[in-house]
């Protein structure tokens, strides 16, 4: 039993960055229904960026919102930069998630011509070598600050959407584009604020995860995938399924990797895709889907 609670601890630490993953994703499909393939390789290049500014002694407390910042303004002018002429051209859904496909290349072209292929070690104020025990139980410094991180990052979107101006605005916006518009909402200068927050979330998931992993320019390929996965299973049009979604998948690997094999952990995602897709294609917390792409 207690073999099955440490892995649940290690699950839910994982989980929680999965979440924000899943939260970019859900945020960006929201808004515009395009599933953005270049939100991982725009949370690697943010993670790079913070990477440079600690290996240069800059303050952890300094790298982390330049770093969040950065990955912020790149997406929104992506979006203002591609997206929107592509929109204005009546580019259909299929051909704007193409886009973003095509960016991912580019963006990992230019993380390699940057920082080349060495694999890298990221300086982190948080240690996954320092141990405390309660009980039983072990926790391990970087993992109890991945996961306050994670809910915590989590709450605070919930709250931004639910609570705010900007959230009501996005909810609008995300409904009903042209209500909005005839309401006198800005919905371009909305829209480009999802997929800003959408790239901040990536970033500060890429960052809490680079420590555990080995920083290369394609290290955010798996994460992306387990936060696609959990916002499949959460619902993509749905907020609270995307951290339902990334909790459980976080869980369910982990639980496969111990009392399976460490092969099968990272095939987990993939065959939960398979299932909810015939089981229920909206996902656990998603409205059914109005297109198809």
């Amino acid at each position: 039993m207690v073999t099955f609670f440490q892995y649940l601890i290690s699950g839910l630490s994982a989980g929680s960055l999965y979440a924000l993953v899943a939260l970019g994703i859900v945020l960006i499909y929201r808004s515009t229904r395009i599933l953005n393939f270049a939100h991982g390789d725009k949370a690697t290049v943010g993670t790079f960026v913070a990477f440079t500014l600690l290996s240069r002694d800059l303050p952890f407390y300094l790298a982390l919102p330049i770093s969040l910042v950065f990955g912020a303004l790149l997406a929104m002018f992506f979006y203002f930069a591609i997206i929107v002429p592509a929109q204005r051209r009546d580019a259909t859904i299929l051909g704007q998630i193409t886009i973003t496909v095509g960016l991912s290349m580019v963006l990992q072209g230019a993380l390699l011509f940057f920082w080349g292929t060495e694999s890298q070690i990221m300086p982190f104020p948080l240690s996954d070598t320092k141990i405390w025990t309660v009980g039983p139980f072990y926790f391990n410094q970087l993992s109890i600050g991945t996961f306050l991180v994670g809910i915590s990052g989590s709450i605070l979107l919930y709250f931004l959407i639910q609570k705010t101006r900007l959230g009501l605005a996005m909810k609008a916006t995300s409904e009903n584009l042209a209500a909005a518009q005839t309401l006198g909402i800005p919905t371009r200068t909305v829209l480009a604020t999802s997929w800003g927050l959408a790239a901040l979330f990536g970033v500060l998931a890429g960052m809490f995860l680079a420590p555990a992993l080995i920083l290369d320019p394609f290290f955010m390929l798996e994460p992306f995938l387990k936060g696609f996965s959990g916002a499949i299973l959460g619902g993509l049009n749905s907020l609270v399924g995307a951290v339902v979604g990334g909790l459980i998948i976080g869980i369910v690997e982990n639980l496969s990797g111990g009392y399976i094999s460490l092969e099968f952990k990272n095939t987990v995602p993939f065959l939960i895709i398979i299932l909810v897709l015939l089981v229920r294609p909206e996902g656990l917390f998603g409205k059914e889907f109005k297109e198809r792409i």
